[in-house]
């Protein structure tokens, strides 16, 4: 297993993009300013992250997406750590925005991460469609914040 950074032709992985992030115009307002690593397992893309430089010591995740059929076997979590260990000695906070999912939110409580703030309507206001997870539609965004040092 190796994670390797993407520098060009981020968009090649538009589809596991649009896992974490379902508009594509949404993803374009991140997917240049960020630094994009892939997971390869064996020849085998099955992850994607991409984090962002939010000043003052704050990096954080705007998209982490596993491939449905690796789902649930710790790739998501190889990707968090390999974040922390290789950025904890530049930033201070790790933090992830996210719909207040029962998919999504205990993953990321599992990882350390603890809620710190949200954005009210953030999906009803920057979606064309309404986005579904488990059922429920997804309205606030929610941020969790993990303390790197």
């Amino acid at each position: 297993m190796e994670i390797k950074e993407v520098k060009d032709n981020k968009k090649q992985f538009l589809s596991l993009l649009l896992l974490a992030d379902e508009q594509e115009n949404m993803v374009d307002k991140y997917i240049d300013r960020g630094i994009m690593y892939v997971l390869d397992d064996e020849g085998i893309i099955k992850a994607e992250c991409i984090i962002t430089d939010e000043q003052n010591g704050v990096l954080e995740i705007k998209n982490l997406a596993v491939k449905p059929e690796y789902q649930r076997n710790g790739y998501g979590k190889v990707m968090i750590d390999f974040i922390i260990k290789n950025y904890k000695e530049k930033y201070s906070i790790l933090q992830v925005g996210t719909g207040d999912s029962t998919l999504t939110i205990p993953f990321y409580e599992q990882c350390g991460f603890i809620r710190s703030h949200y954005i009210k309507n953030f999906f009803i206001d920057n979606y064309e469609q309404p986005i579904y997870e488990d059922g429920i539609q997804l309205i606030d965004m929610i941020y969790l914040q993990r303390k790197l040092k």
